[in-house]
């Protein structure tokens, strides 16, 4: 039993995503990045149908085999989700704008289909393709947190916490910041801020 632990232990070593230091502050908007890919509004079939039809024929094609990514990771699809979103990353470029959407958005539908590794590693591709994105510190913190690493979690977090501190020193704003996060990731966030208030790390 103790020799499968270890080597359990070091199999996720070897693959665990390397997610670089925090930088001070993270400002930079990156409204571009951080959004939903939608070329058409609605639901259900139709909403599919004519998505494949742009996705054949029209001028936003990319787009359109995202957004389909997105409905299939939606719907449980999860393998199809992923050869779509793999269709539309061969082409685009990693820091491109659409391309860092894409990745953002792939990211996410990965994470709340509970693979939370894969989805840290597009979120660093992400954030290490622009600036310093306001966006880098809570998500970050949260896959790292839910990976049990809690220190990295903690560290992300700080860089929130300087940026912007009025706004992620208390959970209640965390509703107002993260509209789209659902409730649990919410809570999740919360105690990484526990964490935080109980031992601040320091900067640098």
């Amino acid at each position: 039993m103790l020799l499968a632990v270890v080597l359990a232990s070091v199999v996720f070593s070897a693959h665990a995503q390397s997610v670089p230091k925090p930088k001070e502050f993270y400002f930079d908007e990156d409204k571009t990045t951080a959004r939903p890919i939608v070329v058409v509004e609605g639901e259900g079939e139709a909403q599919v149908q004519a998505l494949v039809r742009e996705r054949d024929r029209g001028r936003r094609q990319l787009e359109a085999t995202a957004q389909l990514a997105h409905i299939a990771f939606s719907d449980g699809r999860t393998d199809l989700g992923g050869q779509l979103y793999q269709q539309a990353l061969a082409q685009t470029d990693a820091k491109g704008t659409l391309g860092r959407a894409v990745r953002w958005n792939y990211a996410w539908d990965l994470f709340r289909a509970g693979q939370v590794e894969p989805a840290l590693t597009r979120w660093v591709e992400v954030a290490s393709a622009y600036g310093s994105p306001s966006w880098a510190p809570p998500t970050l913190a949260l896959a790292l947190w839910r990976l049990d690493r809690k220190q990295e979690a903690v560290a992300w977090f700080g860089a929130a916490v300087r940026t912007e501190p009025a706004v992620w020193i208390d959970a209640r704003n965390f509703a107002s910041q993260l509209p789209d996060w659902k409730q649990e990731d919410r809570d999740t966030l919360a105690e990484v801020l526990g964490a935080w208030q109980a031992n601040p790390p320091t900067w640098p």
